[in-house]
């Protein structure tokens, strides 16, 4: 399926320079929805995926249908102080400043094989931090998923070794 042409540009969303890649319409096309979770899941299959963790928030459109797809369960990965229960956390660098992800106590048994899943991956960043905090608290990060890469910005990179896919890369 033509997932890019589902994609659209939104120029200088949220400030001026960037050129923002909805998902909406991709969101919204029944069929489309269907085949990205399925095809998210498709290279995980066989590793034995015992947990999908979403990076807020849209990883937390596409991370359950893909542990449904996995057969296992799902965990968000959020902000400061949405989760309602105790947290680890990591605080992180960002190009000006830092920020903080949260998971709560009980998500990651210990050796869990974690699969990580975003809706983009654009320098790194954040899905660096999910995975140093997955691995913070004794899971292993079997991989990252991806609908979208932004290839150009070498997100990749950060993400080491571990297995990166991608369904869409914008180079």
């Amino acid at each position: 399926m033509d997932y890019q042409s589902l994609i659209r540009d939104i120029p200088d969303f949220p400030k001026p320079g960037i050129i923002f890649k909805d998902i909406t319409p991709l969101l919204a096309n029944a069929e489309a929805l269907d085949a990205v979770i399925k095809d998210m899941a498709a290279p995980f299959k066989d590793q034995k995926i015992d947990l999908v963790v979403g990076i807020e928030s849209r990883g937390f459109i596409f991370g359950p249908g893909v542990a449904r797809q996995l057969g296992c369960g799902f965990a968000p990965v959020r902000k400061p102080g949405k989760l309602p229960y105790h947290t680890h956390s990591l605080t992180y660098d960002l190009e000006y400043g830092t920020d903080t992800l949260e998971i709560h106590v009980d998500a990651v048994v210990k050796d869990h094989r974690v699969l990580i899943i975003d809706d983009l991956l654009a320098t790194g960043g954040t899905a660096e931090a999910a995975g140093k905090l997955i691995a913070k608290i004794d899971g292993i990060v079997v991989g990252f998923g991806f609908v979208i890469e932004l290839g150009f910005l070498n997100g990749r990179e950060k993400l080491g070794n571990t297995q990166v896919e991608s369904l869409i890369n914008y180079t």
